[in-house]
């Protein structure tokens, strides 16, 4: 059998415009296009010819980290195909790995279809948003377009703390300081420590993955810095309720008061399969307004939801309902997937009904 090319693998994904590369034992090489799965016309790989493909591209470093932890994140550049987020694992004793492709084209809010309210939320001196929402949902484009937006606009220091870097932003008004987790700096935790003496206006938080993390990041949200920050939820109410309770219970008064006054913003997006092909974003938007500051802070969360549905116009919320079934109305996607892919499928699917 000839042997698979690791580089020919990656033109491919890049040339079908596909968004991940898997490789596993026992299976041929798949790619995910438009989020379904596609199996390559290739032969079934085996754990030794993963190894051998994957081991060709890292250094000893890395090869020496994975041994020694069974899982390895980093970023690849190939020059003339493109950059990617890796991720080795092993799956039965064997070798697997995970190419997420990331674009070198940094984003614009033209290119996202971006909502009028972003503007609006990015130019506040301090505080934090929040963009969330499952694995591959588009998080990583949509505050890249945020940052590039102030970039093109504003004098800032924005120092991105991810793990890997993935869009790299070259200094337009503001000045980009990347720090990616195990190269330059040990744990999201240690960066965010140091970042307050590093003079920056913005902070980026790749994943606000733990309850030091998120103490870190409203800390530096509520002493004049705007913080950027990702959470893997699929609501606003949702995201609200994840922050709080990290916490302990005798720690959550206090987490909430923090939180109704620095949080400015919840992003929570699904990307949908669009009829014909491609895909769209439904994008939930929960702006904090004053009304919305008291529900945090008395432990009404539940009652945000019916708080996003007031007064649309002003606010600039929208509710991922109100979003996917506009895309019904406009034949953009089918009602399985809309269905499928919503937060609130009770309340969706009596809409439908009565449509």
């Amino acid at each position: 059998m000839s042997e698979i090319d690791i580089r020919k693998l990656l033109k491919t994904v890049v040339a079908y415009k596909a968004s991940d590369l898997h490789l596993v034992g026992r299976s041929e090489p798949q790619i995910r296009i438009d989020g379904k799965l596609v199996p390559l016309n290739l032969p079934k790989l085996n754990g030794e010819e993963i190894e051998r493909m994957c081991y060709e591209i890292i250094t000893e470093k890395q090869k020496k980290i994975f041994e020694e932890n069974s899982e390895l994140d980093f970023a690849l550049f190939l020059p003339n195909i493109g950059r990617f987020r890796v991720n080795y694992y092993k799956t039965l004793g064997d070798i697997a790995a995970a190419f997420r492709i990331i674009p070198i084209k940094v984003p614009t809010f033209e290119d996202i279809n971006a909502p009028k309210v972003f503007s609006k939320i990015i130019k506040r001196e301090k505080g934090l948003i929040l963009v969330t929402g499952p694995t591959g949902s588009g998080k990583s484009t949509t505050l890249a377009a945020m940052l590039n937006e102030i970039n093109e606009h504003e004098h800032k220091h924005i120092l991105t703390i991810e793990d890997p870097v993935e869009f790299i932003h070259e200094n337009k008004k503001s000045l980009f300081s990347h720090r990616e987790i195990g190269n330059d700096t040990k744990s999201f935790a240690t960066a965010l420590k140091y970042a307050l003496r590093e003079d920056p206006d913005i902070i980026l938080i790749g994943e606000m993955r733990d309850k030091e993390t998120i103490a870190a990041a409203l800390t530096a949200a509520e002493t004049g810095h705007l913080v950027f920050g990702t959470l893997h939820t699929n609501s606003a109410p949702q995201t609200v309720n994840r922050i709080i309770d990290v916490f302990s219970g005798d720690e959550q008064p206090q987490v909430r008061a923090m939180l109704s006054t620095s949080l400015i913003s919840v992003i929570s997006q699904a990307l949908i399969p669009k009829i014909g092909g491609g895909r769209v974003a439904a994008i939930e938007i929960m702006i904090n307004t004053p009304a919305i500051a008291n529900l945090i802070r008395e432990d009404k969360v539940h009652q945000i939801y019916s708080q996003m549905q007031l007064n649309q116009q002003s606010t600039g919320m929208q509710t991922q309902t109100q979003v996917i079934l506009k895309l019904l109305k406009n034949r953009m996607i089918t009602k399985e997937d809309a269905l499928k892919y919503s937060n609130r499928p009770q309340e969706l699917k009596s809409l439908i009904q009565s449509l």
